[in-house]
């Protein structure tokens, strides 16, 4: 596996497409591999999110399975002549964990619930959680099954910030489609460590061509 960081120019119109669109960002994180075994595997896919930094600067992380190759997205919508991009070995990190570290992280997910739209209706349908106290609790209902638990405050409550709540729409072929994210900052502890690596390596949650999913670690210290 590997953790690729790339920093992209919003100035620049490709750049400003690929930002409002997740469905163009998935095409080009896609063409960044020549095989499919490069973009999944058992176990393990294509994982992708943009992070905005309070310098207004973008950086798209990805974990992928196979090495990526950015050279299109560089002179599409990145800093031709003074940055490229990192990619770094994966599976050092993966392999050190074990049960009962703490980890600061972040992930940026599509926090949902499945329902009926109305009361007759047949069929049920995925629908987006769109308060802070539902996304929460999303996301806490969700550990246990991904190896991990949210670490606690002295008040009692995860010490977890959300930010970056929002709903989008927008163009796949002749249809939209309607996409509710949140980003979440905080501090968790490791209890099963398989389950946390697939996690790690398959994402959190639906919509993960979409951006979402990915979950990426720091040192707690670092994030203080």
């Amino acid at each position: 596996m590997f953790l690729t960081r790339f920093q992209i120019n919003p100035a620049r119109r490709n750049a400003r497409k690929l930002l409002s669109s997740p469905q163009a960002m998935h095409a080009a994180v896609r063409a960044a591999f020549a095989s499919v075994e490069d973009y999944e595997r058992d176990g393990s896919r294509t994982l992708w999110r943009l992070d905005t930094q309070a310098t207004a600067s973008v950086h798209l992380f990805i974990v992928s399975p196979g090495r990526p190759d950015l050279t299109h997205l560089v002179e599409q919508a990145g800093w031709p002549t003074t940055e490229a991009w990192v990619t770094r070995d994966y599976d050092g990190l993966l392999g050190s964990l074990h049960p009962g570290q703490q980890w600061a992280f972040r992930l940026t997910a599509n926090p949902t619930h499945s329902g009926r739209k109305t009361a007759d209706a047949k069929e049920t349908q995925r629908f987006g959680h769109l308060r802070e106290h539902e996304q929460v609790g999303w996301l806490a209902s969700r550990a246990d099954r991904h190896g991990f638990v949210l670490a606690h405050q002295h008040d009692g409550l995860p010490n977890l910030r959300l930010h970056r709540r929002y709903t989008q729409s927008f163009k796949r072929g002749m249809g939209t489609v309607t996409l509710t994210t949140a980003t979440f900052d905080g501090i968790l502890q490791i209890t099963d460590t398989d389950a946390f690596r697939r996690a790690l390596t398959g994402g959190i949650g639906h919509a993960k061509a979409y951006g979402c999913g990915l979950l990426t670690l720091a040192p707690v210290h670092a994030a203080s």
